[in-house]
């Protein structure tokens, strides 16, 4: 019987060391955004920041935070006395691949909301809708608490409405791109 439960642990123990793999327990991250607002095809410029717990090398929970500042442009010229800001808040789940190695690709899917305002000769509006986003991007390893964040791009899916989607119960949907780059601080390495 001792022989038997001692072959037991042995067979339930030695593939153990096989699963361990380095990865960080969580990860934050932060830099540059561009922001291709569709269909008014504004350019913005701002930030994207996120956090994410790790559960295992392949997976984890991701919460995104952004936002994007500017003037739309009228024939190549920009019109300063309108102001844009968009703000994203969203989460969901991503999808790893810590290999050890020096590169880390990555997909996300996230869902959430967002929250559009623009500002001209003291009159602000501003409005709040569902976003989404799906995307992905490459981490370069640079030591164990730091990687750089060499690009990430995102479809970002927004519901805002229009007056005139008010007016006749349409619902348009905005179609839009995010690209970012920055630093990412890598906290718990397992």
């Amino acid at each position: 019987m001792k022989r038997l439960l001692l072959f037991s642990a042995v067979l339930v123990y030695l593939p153990l060391p096989l699963l361990a793999q380095e990865y960080p327990r969580a990860e934050a991250f932060g830099g540059y955004s561009f922001f291709r607002a569709n269909p008014e095809g504004f350019n913005l410029n701002g930030w994207n920041a996120s956090v994410s717990g790790n559960i295992s090398p392949w997976f984890g929970i991701v919460g995104d935070f952004s936002g994007h500042y500017g003037s739309p442009s009228v024939f190549g010229f920009s019109v300063p006395i309108l102001n844009l800001s968009s703000y994203s808040f969203m989460a969901g789940p991503k999808l790893m691949y810590h290999n050890g190695g020096a590169v880390t690709p990555f997909a996300h899917f996230l869902i959430g909301g967002s929250r559009a305002s623009t500002s001209a000769f003291g009159v602000s509006l501003s409005d709040q809708a569902l976003a989404a986003a799906v995307g992905g991007g490459v981490d370069i390893r640079v030591n164990d608490w730091l990687a750089v964040r060499a690009f990430q791009a995102d479809y970002v899916m927004t519901r805002f409405n229009s007056l005139e989607d008010r007016i006749f119960g349409s619902n348009e949907r905005q179609n839009n791109v995010r690209l970012s780059a920055g630093l990412v601080f890598r906290f718990g390495n397992r």
